[in-house]
């Protein structure tokens, strides 16, 4: 989206219609504002991303180096009705390695939902690989299975085995892979190098022989045209003013014009209050009000407000996934396949029974988490005294 626009820079404006518009995931108007809420998640949960590799190939420098970045910050309205766009600001670092390449990665989202969550992260590790190779690299099983698919690190190498024969053939029936000559099934797909070592090789199916749809954008579908479409502007209006003036003008005097809307502060027409400004300030004749700078800065204190919670969250989600690998690892098993087999006994089928009884599970268990760990409750501060008197009416 970022280096469709005809001057792209690491900051980005636009509305969260207009993304999820270009992304192809518009709901019905009454289901909207539960996927803008859930895109403003996604987008704080991306922020506190820090990406780290120690054979990071550099296309500016040529070379493989040990880098770390993170992918962008951002500046939200508060109000999540506002018509204001989002502010994204790419980290320049990130910004530059993707400028160079121009590089981009598209793939079938229909498909994608279509998959189990094993066969999607397969299907995204091949569609990189088969762009350019009939063969995918020999992946040792173990890691392939764990790493990548998310498997348990405590299955036995055989039940890895299974599971990636499963997920295989589903990639199969979609013909993402398909068997080599002389392979008679999925099973020949795998080479044993010594003890307790295997290896996988998928070949290339006929799905990636199709001719992919080239993704492109005019200047009808410029995230400025929207929020100058909210102010009150026709097409023709719109297309003059994205040649006349420089895109940072636009979204600024876009951004301070809705903002004066919604607080009333407009006593002529938003699109004359608009046309007035800009043009002043192309001539720098006038500077943005000091009442927009406070709204700014208030929006900047939400943000780090929520990265600071997120954090806080992170760190208590982390506590709870050590306490289920470890000293709840029996309570959780136990409390799970009791509501795994009365749900299957209700008549749910065994996938449904299991994903549900393993959300009530978790949420049974995060309950007696934070009574037996109140210190990595993250409601509010936790004193130390508080701990001590937890743990002696607790009798530990």
């Amino acid at each position: 989206m970022t280096f469709s626009q005809p001057e792209p820079s690491p900051d980005f404006y636009a509305t969260p219609h207009w993304c999820l518009k270009q992304l192809g995931i518009i709901e019905p108007d009454h289901q909207q504002g539960g996927r803008y809420q859930r895109f403003r998640e996604a987008i704080r949960r991306l922020s506190g991303v820090i990406y780290e590799n120690d054979q990071f190939f550099d296309p500016l420098r040529g070379e493989h180096r040990d880098v770390a970045f993170g992918f962008l910050k951002y500046s939200l309205p508060i109000d999540p009705e506002s018509s204001r766009a989002w502010h994204f600001v790419w980290d320049q670092q990130w910004f530059r390695f993707a400028q160079a390449i121009s590089g981009s990665f598209a793939f079938d989202f229909e498909l994608y939902l279509s998959l189990d969550p094993a066969s999607r992260r397969l299907f995204l590790l091949l569609q990189k690989i088969f762009w350019r190779n009939d063969h995918s690299p020999a992946f040792e099983l173990r890691q392939l299975g764990i790493n990548v698919l998310g498997f348990a690190d405590t299955l036995e190498t055989k039940v890895i085995k299974q599971k990636l024969l499963r997920t295989a053939q589903v990639l199969l029936q979609h013909d993402i892979i398909r068997l080599p000559l002389g392979v008679q099934d999925l099973k020949g797909l795998f080479e044993k190098r010594s003890k307790g070592v295997h290896v996988v090789r998928f070949e290339r199916g006929a799905y990636f022989d199709q001719q992919p749809q080239p993704v492109a954008m005019s200047h009808h579908d410029s995230p400025l045209a929207e929020p100058l479409q909210v102010i009150g502007f026709d097409a023709r209006s719109i297309a003059r003013i994205l040649s006349d003036y420089k895109p940072q003008l636009i979204q600024e005097w876009a951004d301070i014009t809705l903002a004066a809307v919604e607080r009333n502060l407009i006593k002529q027409s938003p699109q004359a209050y608009f046309m007035h400004y800009i043009r002043e300030a192309q001539a720098q004749r006038t500077t943005p009000p000091d009442w927009w700078r406070e709204i700014r800065r208030q929006e900047f204190h939400r943000q780090r407000e929520d990265q600071q919670e997120d954090r806080r969250q992170g760190s208590e989600d982390a506590a709870f996934e050590h306490y289920l690998k470890d000293e709840g690892r029996a309570a959780f098993e136990r409390v799970m396949s009791r509501l795994f087999e009365g749900l299957k006994s209700a008549g749910q089928d065994e996938q449904d029974a299991r994903r549900n009884a393993e959300y009530t599970a978790r949420v049974h268990l995060r309950r007696q988490f934070r009574d037996e760990h109140p210190e990595h409750v993250q409601n509010g501060p936790v004193s130390f005294a508080q701990m001590l008197r937890h743990r002696e009416g607790s009798g530990e």
